[in-house]
């Protein structure tokens, strides 16, 4: 088949998260399947137009903001020539149905409704706009369109704050290969020490965990804090580090693993994910993490198995001192049901999803649930 992987970033811009990640995976794998992939994204400084990587075709144009219109003009001029196209709302989708082929078949890929952080990260005016175009725009533009969601919470936040009425399948986030092979748990550091690993941008909120870092540290004046990531944040939160925490920036995979397996937990701080990719990584190799319990974040945490919720607004030091406490006396059985939590879940089962959704008539197809997992 003819695919077209359309989305925000590509997996080498500066500014890739998870959902690029997420693209990547599945672009990769539909090509060594025999597909024939196009993975159309901005460019980033320095980055080639165009070029092919792992059987992928990679096509980059525009900015941030500027991509969109490009992308479609470059649909535009291709209708008719894709069987399949991904269109990944990244904030806003790229409104593909507009200039899709007849024949062409439009699946939308979200992963969160952002209606709330438009706020944090743009002026009113244009989160209004924002705001307006993920709502009624694409309600419209999507109609009777299938979507793919990667978590219960971006289904529920789709339906409710964004009023989808067309058929949403789930599909979640994989594990790399690397991190699911079988492996001895790497030795875990003799004092505590918290993991962050995330892009630093406003509503990943790693500030407050460095706000509960000197509480922490009454108790346990050992306790490290690595954060590992790089964004717009970072000058700031680098200012407002204290005695205790280290900002890594960007780590390559290697080192970020070695990290994140010394750490007796991972913290998320965010306002609200897809997923969390970090976590199920993070779990993976054995590291349990605490979040606020938020859209997403309450799906890939198990509380009591992987990982411990704290209710939004609620105190974040407490929430990890209770948890640090428990892993004094049960950090094997955390670090086993981690395991057997993140071997649930692979690339090339959320491709074989993907794939049957899109080899079969949309008349055929049954909606994908989460208990499938």
């Amino acid at each position: 088949m003819n695919i077209a992987i359309v989305n925000w970033r590509d997996p080498w811009h500066p500014a890739a998260g998870g959902a690029e990640v997420y693209a990547w995976e599945l672009a990769r794998r539909f090509a060594v399947g025999g597909d024939r992939v196009w993975f159309v994204t901005a460019r980033s400084p320095g980055q080639a137009r165009e070029e092919i990587v792992e059987g992928v075709r990679l096509v980059r144009m525009g900015g941030p903001f500027t991509v969109y219109p490009l992308v479609l003009l470059w649909m535009l001029c291709r209708r008719g020539q894709f069987d399949v196209v991904f269109d990944c709302q990244n904030g806003i989708p790229f409104f593909t149905p507009l200039v899709a082929g007849r024949g062409t078949r439009v699946l939308c890929v979200v992963h969160h409704v952002h209606d709330r952080q438009f706020a944090v990260h743009l002026p009113w005016w244009l989160a209004a706009l924002g705001r307006f175009l993920e709502g009624p725009v694409s309600r419209w533009a999507y109609r009777g369109r299938e979507s793919v969601a990667v978590s219960p919470s971006t289904v529920h936040a789709m339906r409710e704050r964004l009023g989808w009425r067309g058929p949403i399948h789930l599909v979640p986030n994989g594990v790399s290969d690397r991190l699911r092979a079988p492996r001895e748990r790497a030795a875990r550091s003799p004092r505590p020490r918290l993991v962050c690993v995330g892009r630093l941008v406003a509503h990943k909120r790693v500030e407050l965990l460095l706000e509960a870092v000197p509480e922490l540290r009454k108790r346990w004046p050992d306790l490290v804090v690595d954060v590992v990531g790089r964004g717009p944040e970072e000058a700031r939160l680098r200012t407002a580090a204290t005695d205790g925490v280290v900002l890594h920036g960007y780590l390559s995979e290697e080192d970020k693993e070695r990290l994140v397996s010394a750490a007796w937990l991972q913290v998320n701080t965010s306002q609200g994910e897809g997923w969390g990719l970090c976590v199920l990584e993070a779990a993976a190799l054995g590291v349990p993490t605490v979040a606020y319990d938020v859209d997403g974040l309450r799906d890939a945490v198990r509380p009591g198995e992987t990982g411990w919720l704290v209710p939004e607004g609620g105190d974040l030091a407490k929430g990890i001192a209770a948890a640090i406490d428990e892993l004094t006396v049960a950090a094997d059985t955390y670090s086993v049901k981690c395991r057997e939590w993140a071997a649930r879940f692979s690339w090339d089962r959320s491709t074989a999803r993907l794939s049957a959704l899109i080899r079969r008539p949309p008349t055929a197809l049954a909606v994908l649930q989460w208990e499938e997992l």
